[in-house]
């Protein structure tokens, strides 16, 4: 029976893809690629009736934020995501950095569910619907 969602921890970090995005522009289409996705085991997107490149929606206490949804190849990691650094983790990062000067993207509890009907916001879009401008 498939699930309408799944409770997961997000793991944020850097990628060679997200780092040479970056280096493109952050208004790039590699840029975009590659930091408005989530990596997730196979294993878990089958409860969700999920495949790669399927439209996911991961929300956490700080937002929500759609991205495609990311088969990860290496091992299994059940119960885990992954979204490269870029404008659609912070959206469901905290901003408190508890007098270190960095927040925390690592262990946030979260929870995905299938968005087949929601949108892939390009980074303007995200902009704006998160500061209004």
């Amino acid at each position: 029976m498939l699930q309408q969602k799944l409770q997961v921890t997000l793991l944020t970090g850097r990628t060679i893809e997200q780092g040479v995005g970056k280096e493109r522009g952050k208004s790039s289409k590699e840029y975009f690629e590659a930091v408005s996705i989530c990596f997730m085991d196979a294993g878990d997107m089958k409860k969700l009736g999920i495949k790669d490149n399927t439209n996911i929606l991961v929300s956490t206490e700080y937002g929500s934020v759609v991205v495609k949804a990311v088969k990860y190849a290496r091992a299994p990691t059940p119960g885990l995501i992954y979204i490269p650094y870029g404008p659609w983790a912070n959206v469901i990062c905290s901003n408190k950095t508890s007098s270190i000067g960095m927040p925390s993207f690592k262990g946030i509890p979260a929870e995905v569910e299938p968005a087949r009907d929601k949108p892939l916001l390009n980074m303007k879009e995200l902009l704006k619907s998160e500061f209004g401008r």
